[in-house]
């Protein structure tokens, strides 16, 4: 039998979780009758990663990964964490591999492999933390096998003339178009995630000294980066024309306001990011994500060094940078036409049709 210590410890941070602003309500509809119930495992896990100051996006997407495995568990009458086997989570695996969601914008799509990887490797992080706190006695999923990772290129980035297009679009007579175009310039300009963007605080930007800090972006980590000379216009233009007409209450801190005068949800970005490309005519598929790209893209395409694209992302590891280094594709060409024998060889051909009409 496990350690009456590990039931304990389940236990009691069962009991502390207490619903927070933006978490949700705890799994329902799941057997707690056991002190190993997975489902009072699951809250303990997931109050542990709160108290660890792991973000709140991380720890909703944990859950999800373990709310689909309950849900599928308990349809096999498997509620309590010590019935999990590695032949149940395998057969999970081969489940997951056919799994098509209902609802989102994966509905009726399998999950992509790196979507698998990730909700798999979650479960084992789960039964390692089980296994620590001696829940049970020994790990299932400590020799998973999780599927093969895939390194897929990102979108191309847009062109200097699709931006130009892009700018164009605003209606910058119109507040609301101001506060867009500011926001443009600024996903194009400073490389911000959407979320990062969306939690900008009026304090946080400096037109002046052409800076913006973001606080606690992706890992929590705080970074400042430039804002260029379009973005700190268009930021400064908003905060002095738009911003006070849109404000409704002196106590909202937020940089850029809704037409209801709150800050933005994610979602409403990346709606609105998305419909600028698709009526401006630049894109018919991207969003916030695809200006970030264009970004980092265009940088190293001018010959920044790459960690400083590094820092201006706010990337952790410096391979996740270098996929965009397989996407600026300008350089290789240039080098391919003066180095590669077939190059030379049409820069040759090019070079005499042009004296002989000369």
């Amino acid at each position: 039998m496990p350690h009456p210590k590990g039931f304990a410890t389940v236990a009691y941070m069962s009991r502390r979780q207490k619903p927070r602003g933006a978490q949700k309500k705890p799994v329902l509809g799941l057997d707690r009758s056991a002190p190993d119930a997975l489902a009072v495992c699951a809250e303990s896990w997931l109050e542990a990663l709160r108290v660890r100051n792991y973000s709140d996006y991380t720890v909703l997407h944990r859950e999800t990964s373990t709310r689909l495995f309950m849900q599928w568990a308990a349809e096999r009458d498997v509620h309590r964490a010590g019935e999990v086997t590695r032949p149940i989570l395998e057969a999970y695996q081969r489940w997951l591999f056919r799994y098509e969601p209902t609802s989102g914008k994966a509905k009726g799509k399998r999950l992509s492999w790196n979507a698998q990887r990730d909700r798999l490797r979650e479960l084992k992080g789960w039964f390692k933390w089980l296994t620590r706190q001696n829940v049970i006695l020994h790990n299932p999923a400590s020799e998973l096998d999780l599927p093969r990772p895939e390194k897929p290129l990102p979108k191309h980035g847009l062109t200097l003339s699709e931006i130009e297009r892009l700018r164009s679009f605003f209606n910058v007579d119109d507040l609301l178009g101001i506060r867009d175009r500011a926001m443009m310039e600024m996903f194009y300009g400073s490389g911000l995630r959407r979320a990062e963007l969306a939690h900008l605080e009026l304090t946080d930007v400096s037109p002046e000294r052409g800076t913006v800090t973001v606080r606690k972006g992706k890992g929590k980590k705080d970074r400042v980066v430039p804002l260029g000379p379009h973005a700190a216009y268009w930021c400064d233009k908003y905060i002095r024309e738009a911003r006070p007409r849109l404000l409704l209450d002196n106590r909202v801190q937020a940089l850029f306001l809704s037409v209801y005068g709150g800050a933005f949800g994610l979602d409403a970005v990346t709606d609105m990011a998305s419909e600028w490309l698709k009526r401006s005519g630049v894109a018919n598929k991207g969003s916030c994500h695809l200006l970030r790209h264009t970004c980092a893209t265009q940088m190293l395409e001018g010959g920044a060094d790459i960690r400083y694209v590094q820092a201006l992302l706010g990337h952790e590891d410096l391979n996740t940078t270098a996929i965009y280094t397989q996407v600026a594709i300008r350089q290789l060409i240039e080098v391919h036409a003066r180095c590669h024998p077939a190059g030379r060889m049409e820069n040759a051909a090019s070079v005499a049709t042009e004296n002989a009409a000369v």
